[in-house]
Parts: structure tokens; sequence; C-alpha cells
């Protein structure tokens, strides 16, 4: 039996990641109390507990999978909160290294890490997982140390697997309002309360979207495909068709009935991120194929969603 822990299961990802665990009938773990992220003394004393937990439910014939969704690090983030970041997955990792009982088993770490800031220097053409990395921002900085993390913590410990999941934009029902990013989702809400959009990058920059719930499946088929080699992994998990701010606009156009009321300027961020993005996997091509859906069909979905967390009225907004 496969035990499993997502760490951020209450975030976009993390939830979609809780859903297709369940399809591929793993057992999850769940912590009795929410982590505290924001005072790291009790962050560091409570980690400890439930990595505890978490060990005593991974039998000896089983095998258990930790999924790290917990960033809530943005482009525009200062370099201190990223760090603690760091220092948080550090922790979870030296915590699992020092519990006999998950050593003992065969155990992975799957990492989300953000393709679009990693790569958001690139000078054009396919990205794939041979292109260097080409980072603007501490933000993507970071997201490399942590990855680099989590890799030395299975190449040291022999039973160990690592993913590192480089997900292009992700989108989808129930993403955090607070957070300075989600471009489709503030454009829905937008339409919905009848306010202007705006955007900071020009309508010919190319995106490439992919919906959470096409993410998470792709990353749980990629780990279940490493039966054993390689030990540590690098995949762009990605929709792999790209499309530009007008065709976003268009499409919500056919779903809303009404054109967005578009305003667009520029910020210190505009400069930062590459204006065409491509990406293709060519790691385990097969394995981590995301569904079908095209952004059309997304955007519709989450029009839906949030249309009828509008109806519920305005404490829907505070996530």
């Amino acid at each position: 039996m496969t035990v499993a822990w997502v760490l951020g299961s209450g975030g976009l990802l993390g939830a979609a990641l809780c859903r297709a665990l369940r399809r591929s009938h793993a057992e999850l773990f769940l912590p009795a109390a929410r982590i505290c992220w924001n005072d790291t003394h009790k962050f560091d004393a409570q980690i400890a507990a439930v990595v505890d937990a978490f060990s005593s439910q991974v039998g000896a014939e089983d095998r258990w999978e930790i999924y790290w969704a917990a960033g809530i690090g943005t482009m525009s983030s200062s370099e201190e909160s990223l760090a603690q970041e760091t220092r948080h997955l550090a922790a979870v990792l030296r915590r699992v290294e020092s519990t006999p009982r998950l050593m003992a088993a065969s155990g992975a770490v799957v990492f989300a890490s953000s393709a679009g800031a990693i790569y958001a220097g690139s000078a054009g053409g396919i990205i794939t997982e041979d292109t260097a990395p080409t980072p603007t921002t501490a933000y993507a900085r970071e997201k490399l140390k942590q990855e680099e993390l989590v890799c030395s913590f299975a190449l040291a410990n022999g039973r160990m697997r690592a993913l590192i999941a480089r997900i292009s934009t992700l989108y989808g029902p129930g993403q955090a309002a607070g957070k300075q990013q989600g471009l489709l989702a503030h454009i829905a809400r937008s339409i919905l309360r009848n306010q202007p959009v705006q955007i900071f990058v020009p309508y010919d920059t190319m995106r490439d979207y992919i919906a959470a719930d096409d993410a998470g499946p792709a990353m749980v088929a990629t780990l279940a495909a490493m039966q054993g080699e390689p030990r540590v992994l690098i995949k762009i998990i990605a929709s792999e068709r790209p499309v530009t701010i007008a065709e976003i606009i268009a499409d919500f156009r056919r779903v809303s009935g009404r054109a967005p009321r578009v305003v667009t300027s520029t910020t210190r961020l505009s400069a930062l991120y590459a204006r065409r993005v491509q990406f293709q996997s060519i790691v385990f091509p097969g394995s981590g194929r995301t569904s079908a859906r095209s952004l059309l069909v997304g955007i519709d979905q989450l029009m839906t969603s949030e249309r009828a967390a509008f109806a519920r009225g305005p404490h829907w907004i505070a996530r």
C-alpha cells in the first residue's frame, strides 16, 4: 500500500493532488491540526510530531510518498519570506531522515516547482528538461535551491526517490484570491463584478496554462512510472499548448457572453517574464501526459465555479 502526505493540501495544486491520489487508491495521511507555517518555533515542534504521526501510519510493507505543494511565494515575494519556505522544507526533510521507520521503507518526495519562473530568462524556442535554467528573480533562485535540497535528500538515502515537477502556469476553481497571481481567476472574478481586468504584459505574450486537475494526476503518474530508476527526475508538467493573452480574452468572451474590460499597464515584474513561452517534456513523455482538456473547457469550468462562489456572497473570497 502507498501512504501519501500532501503538504499544502488546502491549496489549488494540493487539493488536486489529493483527488488524484484518492483515485490511485493511495491512503492519504491527514495531520490532526493545521501546520503553523508563520511561526518558526511552533513549526519546528509541530513538524516533528506530524512526521512521527505520518511514520506510524506506514507499515513495514508499505511505501510512502510526500508531496510538497506548500509554497506560497510569488515572483514579487521578499527574499526573507522565500528563505523561510526553504527552511521549512529543509526541516521536514531532516525530520524524515531522522525517522528510522521511514528510512527503512521505500519512499519518495515530489516537489512542485515553477517552470515559468525557472525558465523566465529563456531567449525563446521550445523549452525542455534539457534547457538550462535562466532565473530572473529571487523567487526562481530560491526554487532552484529547494529543488537541490530535495535531490540531495534522495541521493543521500538509498531507498529514496525524488521527482521535481516544474509546472507551467496553474489555474482552476478555488484559486486563492489574496495571492498576487492567477490571471484566469482574476479575469473571471472581474467579469462577474463588472470590474476592469488589469493586465501587465502585451496581448501577444504567450503562456502555457494547465488546469490543476490535469497537473496533479500527471505528477502522480510520473512518480508511478519511476520504478526504481532513475532515483532523481526533473520533469516539466505543462499542457504543451501555449496561448496568447489575446486568445485568453477571446475565450472568456465566448464563455461569458461579454468582453472583459481590459486595462493594460506595466510593473517592475513585467520585464522579468519571457514574452513567449513554449514547453515540451522529453522525459517520460507518455507517463505524465495530461488530459485533453482544452483551455476553453477549463475556462468554462472556472467561470462556473466562480459564478457559484460569487452567488454565495462576499465571504467566499477570503480563502
